[in-house]
């Protein structure tokens, strides 16, 4: 079965970080530019972050610039979005997707179910 599965998401305070984690079942994520994005309730779906495949490529949201990070590790087959310095208004759910080919791009066509974080004192 394909899937890809989100991890590490939970509570946080402001000013905290977590690391979410983004891992494939049933096929490898090597060749495929991976994007994170994220959804409040009642907001649109905002791209957060996309590593390219080969990791050489990032490209970060200017909301989140200067606080998160994305990486991979494609031994391991995941790739991660290491997020500092958190804020309120970073809550939403966290879905990480694969984008149609190598390169970061505008179009993802395969989804995970996302990972909640919350951001609250």
């Amino acid at each position: 079965q394909l899937q890809l599965v989100e991890s590490g998401g939970g509570l946080a305070q402001p000013g905290g970080s977590l690391r979410l984690s983004c891992a494939a079942s049933g096929f490898t994520l090597d060749t495929y530019a991976i994007g994170w994005f994220r959804q409040a309730p009642g907001k649109e779906r905002e791209g957060v972050s996309c590593i390219s495949a080969a990791g050489d490529v990032t490209d970060v949201a200017n909301s989140v610039k200067g606080r998160f990070t994305i990486s991979r590790d494609n031994a391991k087959n995941t790739v991660y979005l290491q997020m500092d310095s958190l804020k309120p208004e970073d809550t939403a759910v966290y879905h990480c997707a694969t984008a149609v080919d190598s390169g970061c791009t505008n179009v993802y066509d395969f989804w995970g179910q996302g990972t909640q974080v919350t951001v609250s004192s």
